[in-house]
């Protein structure tokens, strides 16, 4: 009888299905000298839980906190250094205005933008005077419209 229970809790148990009692029953079981000849080989098992069980920690855990990091002074450096890297920057842009094609003087600048747009624009008006008879095709498409909603009014009226 007592065989046939420990059989079901070591099925259970391998199905992970058993409560902490069932497996103190295990443990207890496995514990003696006199297991069952075809258990044995769960014997070991047992007996290394319950060796584990006794187990404690003994080392101290200080207590002792490191020091926080002040995060405050990363701020402030990182101001500091946006603040340097404008002023230097500013420097470098009004001391080598004409270098790469760049304008110093913003009314200059859009100046010459206007220019290259009106002829980027003329370039564009050439290319619709090409395509002009497309407005005469669209309004064809449109009186063909018109006569589509005729022919379907007349449908449902003879209908």
């Amino acid at each position: 009888m007592v065989l046939d229970n420990i059989e079901k809790l070591l099925e259970k148990y391998e199905n992970g299905e058993t409560t902490l009692k069932e497996e103190q029953q295990l443990k207890n079981y496995f514990s003696q000298e006199t297991v069952a000849p075809h258990l044995e080989m769960y014997k070991p098992m047992f007996q290394y839980f319950l060796g584990n069980q006794k187990e404690q920690f003994t080392k101290d855990v200080p207590l002792k906190t490191k020091r926080k990091f002040n995060y405050k002074w990363i701020s402030v450096a990182a101001v500091a250094v946006l603040m340097l890297g404008f002023y230097f920057n500013s420097n470098i842009i009004e001391e080598n205005c004409n270098d790469l094609g760049t304008y110093c003087e913003p009314e200059q600048a859009l100046e010459e933008v206007t220019k290259q747009l009106a002829m980027i624009s003329n370039h564009f008006n050439k290319g619709t005077q090409a395509v002009g008879y497309l407005n005469e095709v669209d309004k064809g498409t449109a009186a063909l419209g018109y006569l589509n909603e005729v022919e379907n009014t007349t449908s449902i009226i003879f209908k």
